[in-house]
Order: C-alpha cells, then sequence, then structure tokens
C-alpha cells in the first residue's frame, strides 16, 4: 500500500471510528433510558445487560453503518479539499478515481460487513434479545412457549405435500400429532397419520404410523394401508430450516401490513419458501421478490454512499467543515425517501420486484459516476 493511500485512509477511519462510536453510545444511551424500567424489573445484571446491548446492536449498526461511513467522508473530503491536499495530489498526475481507491476499499468491506450482519446475526437478534431479558425472572415463561408451533401448516407445492401439525417444537424439530397429504405424478394421494415424527440423520422417522392410499378420482375413497411403530421416510424431502422458513414468511403474509424492509428474514429462507411455493399468488409473489432483492441491494448502498460522497465533498474551494455534514442530512433524506418509495412501489405490485428494490442504489449511483466524471 503507498504511503498516499494509508495517509487518505487514515484521514477517513479515525472521523469514521467517531461518528459509528457516536451513533452506537447514542442509540444504547436513549435506549438504556427508555427500557431502565424493565431491566430493573426482570432483575438484570450489569453482565446481562452488556450481553442485552451486544445482542441488539447489530440491528442498530446494519441501518448506520452507510450513514457514519457517508457523514466521516464528507467530512473527510472536504477537509481535504479546504486545505488544497485534493488538488495538490491530482497536480501530481494523480486521478480523482485513483484517489478515492482507498475509500472505495473501505465500502467494499463495509458492504460485506453489512451483509454477514444483516444474514447472519440480526434474524435472531430480537428474539436472543428477550430471551436475555426474562432469563432471571422465575415464571416469566408464558403458557405458551415460544419454542412451540401449534396448529401449524405448511405446504410444498414442488413436490404436493401438505402437512397438518399440532405441535411443532423449533429447537429439536419434533412434531406431535401430524398428518402428511401426498398427491402423486399419477394422481393418486398417500396419507400418513402419525403420533410423533423427528428428524434423525437427515430423515423424517414416523412413529405409531398409520397409512392410507387413494386412487386417482375425485370420489376415490381412502384406502388402509400399513399400521406400524416407526416408519422411516426418505422421500420427505422438507427440511428443519424449509419448514422454519415456511413458518416465519407465512405469518408475515397473513399480516395485513407488511414491511417490505424488515431485517427478520434471511435470503435463504426466503429462497426456502420459494422453493416450496414456485407459484405463489401475484401479491405475494411481487412482496417476497422485493423483499428478496432489497436484502440484496442493501448491502451495495456503502459503495453507492462513497460514489455519492466523492463529488459533493472532493470539489475544490474553501468551504466550512460543516458543509459536509449538511450534505449528509440532504443525502441521506433524499435516499430514504427514495428508498422507501420504490420497496412500496415493488411490494404492491406497481413496479418490478427488482427495480424497486435497487431504485435508490441505481440513481443515486449513477448520480454519483456522472458528477464524480464531470468533476474538476
Amino acid at each position: 500500500m503507498r504511503l498516499l493511500d494509508r495517509y487518505l485512509l487514515r484521514e477517513l477511519l479515525t472521523p469514521f471510528g467517531y461518528c459509528l462510536g457516536g451513533f452506537l453510545v447514542f442509540w444504547i444511551s436513549f435506549d438504556l433510558f427508555i427500557e431502565l424500567n424493565d431491566l430493573q424489573e426482570n432483575k438484570l445484571r450489569v453482565g446481562d445487560i452488556i450481553e442485552y446491548y451486544a445482542v441488539k446492536s447489530p440491528e442498530f449498526l446494519v441501518e448506520v453503518l452507510p450513514i457514519a461511513l457517508l457523514l466521516a467522508l464528507l467530512y473527510t473530503l472536504t477537509n481535504l479539499a479546504r486545505h488544497h491536499e485534493i488538488t495538490a495530489i491530482r497536480a501530481a498526475g494523480l486521478s480523482l478515481w485513483r484517489v478515492s481507491a482507498p475509500y472505495f476499499g473501505v465500502g467494499f468491506l463495509a458492504s460485506a460487513a453489512l451483509f454477514i450482519m444483516n444474514e447472519l446475526l440480526v434474524p435472531d437478534s430480537a428474539e436472543r434479545a428477550e430471551q436475555i431479558m426474562n432469563r432471571r425472572v422465575a415464571g416469566r415463561q408464558s403458557v405458551t412457549d415460544p419454542n412451540i408451533v401449534r396448529d401449524l401448516g405448511f405446504s410444498n407445492a414442488r413436490d404436493g405435500r401438505t402437512w397438518y401439525v399440532r405441535a411443532y417444537h423449533l429447537r429439536t424439530a419434533e412434531m406431535e400429532h401430524l398428518q402428511i397429504n401426498w398427491t402423486l405424478p399419477d394422481g393418486s394421494r398417500r396419507q400418513w397419520f402419525a403420533d410423533r415424527a423427528v428428524r434423525s440423520n437427515g430423515v423424517w422417522v414416523l412413529h405409531n404410523v398409520r397409512e392410507f392410499r387413494v386412487a386417482p378420482g375425485a370420489r376415490a375413497e381412502p384406502v388402509p394401508g400399513m399400521q406400524t411403530n416407526r416408519l422411516a421416510v426418505p422421500e420427505l424431502t422438507e427440511s428443519p430450516e424449509e419448514i422454519e422458513s415456511e413458518i416465519k414468511i407465512s405469518r408475515r403474509l397473513a399480516r395485513s401490513i407488511r414491511k417490505a424492509r424488515s431485517a427478520d428474514l434471511p435470503i435463504s429462507e426466503i429462497l426456502d419458501y420459494l422453493r416450496f411455493h414456485p407459484d405463489p399468488l401475484e401479491a405475494d409473489r411481487s412482496w417476497l421478490y422485493t423483499k428478496l432483492h432489497g436484502r440484496l441491494a442493501a448491502p451495495w448502498t456503502c459503495l453507492v454512499v462513497v460514489l455519492i460522497a466523492i463529488p459533493f465533498g472532493a470539489a475544490s474551494g474553501r468551504r466550512n467543515i460543516f458543509v459536509g455534514v449538511a450534505s449528509s442530512i440532504f443525502i441521506c433524506f433524499g435516499f430514504f425517501v427514495l428508498l422507501q418509495l420504490g420497496l412500496a412501489l415493488g411490494a404492491g405490485g406497481k413496479l418490478p420486484a427488482w427495480l424497486g428494490a435497487w431504485l435508490p442504489n441505481l440513481v443515486f449511483g449513477t448520480a454519483g459516476l456522472w458528477m464524480t466524471a464531470r468533476a474538476r
């Protein structure tokens, strides 16, 4: 790495660390003020509170990371331009693109970090935080255990199977009192009624199971088949991960108000659901694909931030340092408005799902490329 790159990185990373840390401290202080009574009522200790906010912080960081990067970039570039350092660097024969190379590297790493947090840490953060909140209160567990899903029904349209389960244990993937209906390609059907089902070595094992077969035809009656204490059925390819994806997304689809940009559904679960339902309803299709593309587009916001900050911050002239701060406020406001508008139009079927999710990135990224190319 060249000496110039190290200098430019140092000039960026210092305010970036201050911005990110400042936002995090402000959020924790504000949230702690609001939840202080709950924390005391639940008898949480200092170690519990630290763990509680460590679990919750990724959900906050994915929202504030692009803002902190934009603010730090505009501050850094405005400061460099104010002291004519960018002019001197360009006079030495380096283009603005070359000067910005370290900042694009930071933007790419920030995008990767945002993607990892959004997919691996954020989806379960709310549930884990709730467990920490209630861990020291005896009898706080609800009569309805959150780890048990009752009266579960889900369908696998891809393979023609429908499951009805009286109780499904999320932690162990164990089922109680279930019925499985399987429509075969020739039109015949198979039905299994079992007291219990467990997952063993990647295969569903049914206990105390009764099988019925139904010949093709609308008026065909079920014919009793075998009855056994234990039956391994490798044809049942539904994995516990796919079933949990079905549970989460089905609950979201059943709500009257659905947020297209929620952090509780990682890409893998959306894809699992779409494998189960390759041809969903049109309204559900728009919502699902908008959410999918929104999850893919969100991390690249950090690179778009770099593109839009370069022409705003690197313009020559002795400007007040707070010009960068003011610019970041207007840019964030415009990006947020366009983001919400695009997601709403995509989820409502007014725009193609990919366009609704990628619209702010496309608009601001294209504007940043055009303004940077024209920068003097």
